[in-house]
């Protein structure tokens, strides 16, 4: 049998599993893999579900079992963010060091609703696991509330982001260079990752408030309405613009 080849670059497979592997290593790149592996699993259930064929209907089902499974795992995880997320919450304050009014206040609201959010989820899931005697119903309403006001204003925060972005470029058209945030100069090619993060994370937000919306209480818009395969469509997006956005903070740590 011929030894082993040394040497040259890795195959592309390799390489993929390697950044799998590492992405694996990490909370947030657990998190990441069970909520995409969740909403995929959800899409295609779904669409199984819906289509013809008892086989493809019992596959579908089972689909749909492992996404509901996969969400609490998710739900137990995100015991333990509390303590993280009021750190973040603590150490950005009422945002003083932001120079736009709106872009700060927008973060002070998402930060309130994450901070409420988690302990609201916490109680619903003990009230449903019956470690409390209390009904789960509400807190999960309010929870999904939380959620849908964290995504709406994240919207409008990226969106004044965007007009700042376009409005600081404007002005160093003239002078040979991007300005963008406190740093005196920036390539374009810095501008125009700010501007795609922040069209990513307006196409995220949008996606899961329409999951949001879907589960808020009936009556209200579409609640409700959404079928199995849509939720999962809805999520999936939001996921893979996640895993996305975290591959390219890695490369970019990698490249400072």
């Amino acid at each position: 049998m011929g030894g082993r080849v040394r040497g040259g670059s890795a195959p592309a497979s390799a390489v993929a599993m390697e950044a799998a592997a590492q992405a694996m290593e990490s909370y947030r790149g657990r998190d990441n893999a069970l909520r995409t592996a969740c909403y995929a699993s959800r899409l295609f259930g779904g669409l199984l579900v819906a289509s013809d064929g008892p086989q493809r209907v019992a596959l579908g089902r089972r689909l749909l079992l492992l996404s509901r499974e996969l969400g609490g795992c998710r739900t137990v995880l995100r015991l333990f963010d509390s303590l993280s997320v009021y750190l973040q919450c603590r150490e950005y304050g009422l945002g003083a060091q932001e120079k736009d009014s709106i872009v700060r206040w927008s973060s002070v609201i998402i930060n309130a609703a994450d901070q409420l959010y988690y302990p609201c989820e916490h109680l619903a899931w003990a009230a449903d696991t019956s470690i409390i005697s209390i009904q789960a119903e509400g807190w999960w309403t309010a929870t999904t509330l939380l959620w849908g006001l964290a995504l709406a204003t994240g919207v409008v925060r990226s969106f004044r982001a965007l007009l700042l972005l376009r409005k600081r470029l404007r002005k160093s058209e003239n002078r040979g260079h991007v300005q963008v945030g406190d740093s005196p100069t920036f390539s374009r090619k810095v501008y125009k990752m700010e501007v795609r993060a922040e069209i990513l994370n307006i196409i995220s937000n949008l996606s899961d408030l329409g999951n949001a919306i879907h589960w808020m209480p009936a009556g209200f818009l579409w609640s409700g309405k959404f079928p199995d395969w849509l939720v999962g469509l809805m999520g999936s997006v939001s996921s893979l613009i996640g895993v996305y956005q975290m591959s390219c903070k890695k490369d970019l740590r990698k490249d400072l």
